[in-house]
């Protein structure tokens, strides 16, 4: 990795707006189309994020788990940057590469896999869905968006579902899981609106790729202790579950998503994660043999058909 201020040698991670507009028009019958399918495979990747955190957590502990998922991330993360001589980012990034890290590299991962010891992922899944909500309220704070009336209503009526599902789940009272995913839900959707921020100036794998790398002398020394309290038992499912929850979900899962974001803007590729709690129960009864509730997929297609309405929705 170069140690050249990007300030003098913009062209290795700015994306100019010609440049972008270019790449989201090129090849295709509809601008934004591109990006919409970007973000539409981030989803798909991070809706087995859960059932893959669930494997893993059958041979490694928690916390050990998060932090070696964030090593190996950014190993590839800084093997990429390095074979392509990036340069280091600008000084004024930097902030925002810190929020990024706080929230989808430690603070989202540690928060859902503490709450997937005691929930199930099903329940994990569907709580996760007020997420389009949370991060439209952030992108409309943070950088100014200002979607329509009818995007809100969609958006409401959607984590309204996922609410009255939560709370007939739990009893009529929230859970610890339960507090662990809606502060899972505040980080992931600060470190969301960030990078869909950043990544309008550099790439999106630069992105995820150095908030990463920002991390290493936080999650080697965390590794070290967690691995020295919470010895690992390597199984097929464990380091399968560990694999993707690194490359599918830290790293790749976020480079196509930043993508998406920068492409069709931060509102609209928010709620196509409405789509993710159903591609997780799918993944839940598959992968983990988990018996549904019927409300769990009846609140998952309830939420689906604000999908819709939000990209419909004019900003």
């Amino acid at each position: 990795m170069k140690t050249q201020s990007s300030a003098t040698a913009p062209s290795s991670i700015a994306v100019t707006s010609a440049a972008a507009t270019s790449s989201r028009t090129a090849g295709r019958g509809r601008p934004g189309l591109g990006g919409t399918l970007q973000a539409a495979l981030g989803v798909v990747a991070f809706s087995l994020t859960f059932p893959a955190t669930a494997w893993g957590l059958e041979g490694f502990g928690p916390w050990t788990l998060v932090a070696v998922r964030s090593i190996l991330a950014a190993l590839i993360a800084g093997g990429c940057l390095l074979a392509l001589r990036v340069a280091v980012p600008a000084r004024r990034h930097w902030a925002g590469l810190a929020v990024v890290a706080a929230g989808v590299v430690v603070g989202f991962p540690l928060l859902t896999t503490l709450a997937l010891q005691t929930s199930t992922t099903a329940h994990a899944a569907v709580v996760v869905g007020l997420l389009p909500l949370t991060t439209a309220i952030f992108s409309a704070l943070r950088v100014g968006s200002r979607p329509s009336r009818t995007f809100w209503a969609a958006a409401l009526a959607g984590a309204g579902a996922v609410v009255a599902f939560t709370v007939q789940q739990s009893g009529g009272a929230l859970t610890g899981a339960d507090l662990y995913l809606f502060g899972a839900l505040l980080v992931c959707a600060a470190g969301y609106t960030e990078g869909g921020r950043l990544a309008r100036v550099m790439p999106g794998w630069q992105v995820i790729g150095w908030a990463l790398v920002l991390c290493l002398p936080l999650s080697v020394p965390a590794a070290v202790l967690a691995l020295a309290h919470e010895p690992a038992h390597l199984t097929a499912h464990s380091v399968a579950g560990l694999l993707w929850v690194a490359a599918g979900s830290q790293f790749l899962g976020l480079v196509v998503w930043y993508r998406g974001m920068a492409a069709i803007g931060i509102p609209k590729a928010s709620q196509l994660q409405l789509a993710q709690p159903l591609l997780t129960l799918v993944w839940s009864v598959l992968l983990l043999g988990e018996h549904l509730t019927v409300a769990a997929p009846l609140t998952a297609a309830a939420v689906l058909v604000c999908i819709a309405v939000t990209q419909r929705a004019r900003g």
